[in-house]
């Protein structure tokens, strides 16, 4: 679990490697991540845009971005909290992601806020390290 806080709004990451949907013979390797968005501050506030930077165990870099998440952009009130879980693909058992969200406020103010740099490894991975 990897979490960061930007401006009241505290994001959780839960990686998870997909072994089922994977297949290391063919250098294809699946991983779910599931993420938590809380609004522990005071202000209404809306996620709008992501950005991605997914980067793999031979440091090929893709960058993704757009509106929303999972087709949603939700609100998010004081107290409350917003949960998903996507994945991705990657040609090595290794990488990491990290990113951000764009929120607005309900005065129109936007910020971004900090998605934490996340790992993900798979068990052949875990097997070759120890």
């Amino acid at each position: 679990m990897y979490q960061a806080k930007t401006r009241d709004i505290r994001i959780t990451v839960t990686p998870k490697f997909l072994q089922k949907e994977s297949a290391p013979d063919k250098n294809h390797f699946v991983w779910s991540y599931s993420i938590e968005i809380e609004n522990q501050g005071a202000e209404t506030v809306q996620l709008v845009s992501r950005y991605w930077k997914i980067t793999d165990g031979a440091g090929k870099v893709q960058e993704v971005e757009g509106p929303g998440v999972v087709g949603e952009q939700p609100v998010l009130n004081p107290g409350s909290s917003f949960s998903y879980t996507s994945g991705v693909p990657l040609t090595t058992s290794s990488g990491f992601m990290l990113g951000h969200y764009v929120m607005v406020t309900d005065e129109g103010e936007s910020f971004e806020a900090e998605v934490p740099a996340f790992s993900l490894d798979s068990a052949d991975e875990r097997r070759s390290v120890h």
